[in-house]
């Protein structure tokens, strides 16, 4: 087991093209940490810096307070998962899982040992004498799984090992990754640009623009308290609705005026404003499409608007209306907190009514776009 510290890592590549800005992160022994974000944004480049397959340019990466800068990938105790499996197509599944101890010369009844074991964990054991060829694309992932695990390493590096596979079918892996992190206990980091991946599997949350860091957290410190507009927008899915609206403060507290709608921030987030001392004036107010109620002509806050799309999602509805200014908004509402008959009504051009809670607002100033409550 291992912890693995970055400090300072920063890669140029020739056309002097800054992929990675000094990267600053430390990883505890057995923690669960997900890279995620946007395609070109720089974590593959820096999983690749971690195990040695990409050069660093400038700044250290420890595993285990040891620098291995200058050493071999198979010389840094990690092992890793790539996208695309990697499997040799004329081995069995046994020979590639194998593979690596066999280079290692390591005796054959401890290869035997080792493979079995792994594969009965994976729950691969009826096909270890198919070829890859032979396998569905969980079932090859579950190879490629195998073949680092047997390696007894002592970090696990993962390169989005779910994006070649279908919705149904991440959704599995994703369940058996979190068993097999409980079963292994050991220290993985894993880079997706899924967003859910990252919510479902990890201890702490590096969200990466650019090749910057935008925020370090918990799943749920991301969600609830986005530093920036970006991780807000990043995080959630339907992403959350920005507005631009004035906050103002009044004898009973602050408030916004979405639309000309005024409504109080009201509970903690009004609370927070105060002790922040926050400034009135133009800000870009976010509130998450859950979050959002509806509502009828006359209730306080109340904002009228007109139905676009009605995307049905089992469970829930997407409702993308617009306001009487044009705004977009998207509305998710439980199929089950509509009253009988309601649901039919909501067809595109339908007049209704929406509002929100002070509770559940976020606030970001309108220039910087960091959070009002976290700068």
């Amino acid at each position: 087991m291992a912890s693995v510290k970055l400090t300072k890592v920063k890669k140029v590549y020739d056309n002097n093209v800054v992929a990675v800005h000094d990267f600053d992160l430390d990883i505890k022994d057995k923690e669960f940490v997900v890279f995620v974000g946007p395609s070109g944004c720089g974590k593959s480049t820096t999983l690749r810096m971690i195990a040695g397959l990409e050069e660093i340019s400038d700044g250290t990466v420890e595993i285990d307070g040891e620098v291995v800068n200058d050493l071999q990938p198979k010389d840094r105790g990690i092992a890793m998962v790539f996208q695309n499996y990697a499997l040799y197509p004329h081995m069995t599944v046994y020979d590639n899982i194998a593979f690596s101890l066999r280079l290692q010369k390591v005796p054959e009844d401890v290869i035997y040992e080792k493979v079995t074991n792994a594969a009965e964990i994976l729950g691969i054991t009826e096909y270890l004498m198919r070829k890859p060829r032979a396998l569905s694309g969980g079932q090859r992932q579950r190879v490629a799984i195998g073949r680092a695990m047997v390696r007894n390493s002592k970090v696990f590096l993962m390169d989005e090992p779910l994006s070649n596979l279908d919705a149904k079918l991440r959704n599995q892996m994703r369940a058996e990754i979190i068993l097999l992190r409980q079963k292994l206990n050991t220290t993985f980091i894993y880079v997706t640009h899924d967003q859910t991946e990252a919510m479902t599997l990890a201890d702490r949350i590096v969200i990466m623009k650019d090749g910057f860091i935008m925020q370090v957290g918990t799943p749920e410190e991301c969600f609830d308290m986005p530093q920036n507009l970006f991780v807000a927008e990043f995080i959630g899915a339907p992403k959350m609705n920005i507005i631009r609206t004035e906050l103002g403060k009044d004898g009973s507290g602050y408030y916004v005026k979405p639309f000309g709608v005024k409504i109080p921030v009201d509970g903690s987030k009004g609370e927070a404003l105060k002790a922040k001392g926050a400034a009135t004036g133009e800000i870009l107010l976010g509130v998450r499409p859950e979050h959002i109620q509806m509502a009828h002509a006359g209730d306080p806050g109340a904002i009228p608007v007109t139905l676009e799309v009605n995307e049905m999602m089992g469970s829930e509805l997407h409702l993308h209306v617009f306001t009487e200014d044009g705004t977009r908004v998207i509305v998710r509402i439980p199929t089950i907190d509509l009253e009988p008959g309601e649901r039919e009504k909501l067809v595109a051009g339908y007049k209704m009514y929406i509002t929100f809670q002070g509770k559940v607002m976020h606030f970001f100033n309108a220039e910087t776009e960091k959070n009002l409550l976290t700068d």
